[in-house]
């Protein structure tokens, strides 16, 4: 029968893939035995549903056999196996998962890998290590698109307090991006339900106006 469900996981057809991946996930002892088959699915497979519905069996399956497997993936040289072995750990969410997220993942230089290394660090870390993993995380303020932006200012906002002190420092940054960038998340800490593409903008402005322009710009109205 997991033969059966290997070869479905290859299908043309994304819906006989989707089948196969639920088929795993809800009947356990057959799943148990595609465990290889699901991780390595993960780093190829194009389609998003299936993607998820991948990670949901893995997370059905007893976490003694997937969680090291999904963590050996954090080394594959593939960006869509790491990105999707880090979406895996974050479902799955067990606290001994924190020490596979290393400072490379959290800086890794494909953006996607990186969002979710942010996403899922913030849900495990523990407690008392939240302003460390702050100080790590704004050191990549200014990277990427606003998409990339948002993704790490929401992961600060998720820290609360601990990410005051290292975006404070960070306001000082020579780096005007990192500047806009710290200021918007500081301004999201202070109003979580503030819109984070609005204050990012509004920051953005701010910080190429300057201190003096936008005292002038007061002034007048």
């Amino acid at each position: 029968m997991s033969t059966r469900y290997s070869d479905a996981l290859q299908a043309a057809e994304t819906s006989a893939r989707l089948r196969a991946a639920m088929a795993a996930g809800t009947q356990v002892p057959a799943g148990v035995e595609l465990v290889e088959a699901l991780v390595v699915r993960c780093g190829v497979e194009p389609d998003f549903f299936v993607r998820d519905m991948l990670t949901w069996a893995l997370v059905q399956l007893p976490a003694e056999l997937t969680v090291p497997r999904v963590v050996a993936e954090l080394r594959s040289g593939n960006a869509q196996a790491r990105s999707q072995a880090l979406h895996t750990l974050s479902k799955i969410g067990d606290p001994a998962t924190w020490s596979a997220i290393t400072v490379e993942l959290l800086h890794d230089a494909d953006d996607e890998v990186a969002r979710t290394a942010w996403r899922t660090a913030v849900g495990l870390v523990p407690y008392g290590e939240e302003e460390q993993l702050a100080g790590e995380l704004v050191t990549e303020l200014g990277r990427g698109t606003r998409d990339v932006q948002l993704s790490l200012s929401r992961a600060l906002v998720a820290l609360g307090t601990a990410a005051e002190g290292p975006l404070t420092s960070a306001l000082s940054s020579a780096r005007p991006e990192v500047r806009a960038h710290a200021r918007a998340t500081e301004q999201l800490l202070r109003n979580p339900g503030a819109d984070l593409g609005t204050a990012l903008d509004e920051a953005r402005r701010a910080v190429a106006l300057g201190p003096q322009q936008v005292r002038d710009r007061r002034a007048h109205r």
